[in-house]
C-alpha cells in the first residue's frame, strides 16, 4: 500500500464487480420487463451504441459491457473508446449487436453504472487539471455510495486522482472522536500514537487527525506517518509545511473544492483529500442509440 494510498485494479475484484452487476440487475428485472416483452419481437437482432453526449473523461466501459454480457452472454460488445480516454459530444464509445429485447434490458443499469463512474473520472480529472505542475496527489475518501467503493475509487484513479483506504482495515486512522475520547483518559498526542504503533501491524501506517500546526508537529515527532491538516485555514497550513519540513506525510482536508484547491495545494502540502470526487460528481450524459433494427 506505499505511503497509505492504493491504486484499484478491477481485475483483483472481479468477483465482487459481478455480484453487484447481478444485484443491479435483480433490482430493475425481478418482475421482468414488460414493456419490452409486450412490444419486442422474442427473437429480433439489432445493433445499438453507446453515444456520448458531453465532453469528459470515460470510465467504466468495460462493466458497462459485463451488464449486457450477464443478460444474455450471446451479445457482442465492443468497446471503441477505452477508460481514461478524454471524449467528446457525439463519440462513438461502444457498439453492441444481437437479441434487440435483451440489449434494452440490460440499458438501464449499463448505463447507470457508465454514467455515474465517467461522471467522478471527469471530476476527478478537472480536480488534477487545477493541480498541474505542483507536487501534490489528489485523494478520494470513503464517502462513497454503498456497494459502490471499489468503482467509485477506480473511476477516480481513471482520471488521474489517488486511492486513500478501501476499508477501515487498510490504515490506522486516528479521527477526532476517537482523539476525544483518548484524551478524556488523560493521553496526548504522542501517546496516542504510540499506542497506535504498539498495537498495530508493523506494515501498516499511521495517520492522526490535527486541527493546529502545533498538533501537526506533535504527530510527526510522535512518529505519525501521514498527518491530517483538518479544516486548517491557508496560513495554518502553511505553518504545519514549514514546522513539519518532511517528518511526514502531510495530508490537507476540509474546505476543499474547484475554487480552493489551487491554493491549498501551494501550500506544499503533499496529499488533498476530495469527499467531493466521488459523493457529489455529476453523472457524465451518454445515451444508448439503436442504430441497426
Amino acid at each position: 500500500m506505499g505511503n497509505g494510498a492504493l491504486m484499484i485494479k478491477l481485475t483483483e475484484y472481479l468477483p465482487q464487480i459481478e455480484d453487484l452487476i447481478d444485484r443491479s440487475l435483480e433490482e430493475d428485472l425481478a418482475t421482468g420487463d414488460i414493456t419490452t416483452d409486450c412490444l419486442i419481437p422474442a427473437h429480433a437482432k439489432g445493433k445499438a451504441s453507446f453515444i456520448s453526449k458531453s465532453a469528459g473523461t470515460l470510465a467504466g466501459i468495460e462493466v458497462a459491457g459485463m451488464v449486457f454480457l450477464k443478460v444474455d452472454p450471446f451479445l457482442k460488445y465492443s468497446p471503441l473508446a477505452a477508460d481514461g480516454n478524454h471524449i467528446k459530444p457525439n463519440d462513438v464509445l461502444a457498439s453492441i449487436s444481437g437479441n434487440i429485447a435483451d440489449i434494452l434490458k440490460a440499458e438501464r443499469t449499463a448505463l447507470n453504472f457508465l454514467q455515474h463512474l465517467s461522471g467522478v473520472a471527469t471530476l476527478t480529472a478537472r480536480y488534477m487539471e487545477l493541480v498541474k505542475g505542483l507536487p501534490v496527489k489528489i485523494l478520494d475518501t470513503r464517502k462513497t455510495v454503498p456497494g459502490m467503493r471499489v468503482l467509485e475509487k477506480y473511476a477516480v484513479s481513471v482520471g488521474g486522482g489517488t486511492n486513500h483506504r478501501l476499508g477501515l482495515g487498510d490504515l490506522v486512522l486516528i479521527k477526532d472522536n476517537h482523539i476525544a475520547i483518548l484524551h478524556k483518559g488523560g493521553l496526548d498526542i504522542h501517546e496516542i500514537v504510540k499506542q497506535a504503533r504498539g498495537k498495530s501491524a508493523r506494515n501498516i501506517k499511521i495517520e492522526i487527525e490535527t486541527t493546529s500546526p502545533e498538533d501537526a508537529l506533535a504527530a510527526a515527532k510522535a512518529g505519525a506517518d501521514i498527518v491530517m491538516l483538518d479544516n486548517m485555514g491557508l496560513s495554518e497550513m502553511r505553518r504545519a509545511v514549514e514546522l513539519v519540513n518532511h517528518k511526514a506525510i502531510l495530508e490537507a482536508s476540509g474546505g476543499v473544492n474547484l475554487d480552493t484547491v489551487r491554493a491549498i495545494a501551494e501550500t506544499g502540502v503533499d496529499w488533498i483529500s476530495v469527499g467531493a470526487l466521488t459523493h457529489s460528481a455529476r453523472t457524465l450524459d451518454i445515451n444508448l442509440e439503436l442504430v441497426e433494427f
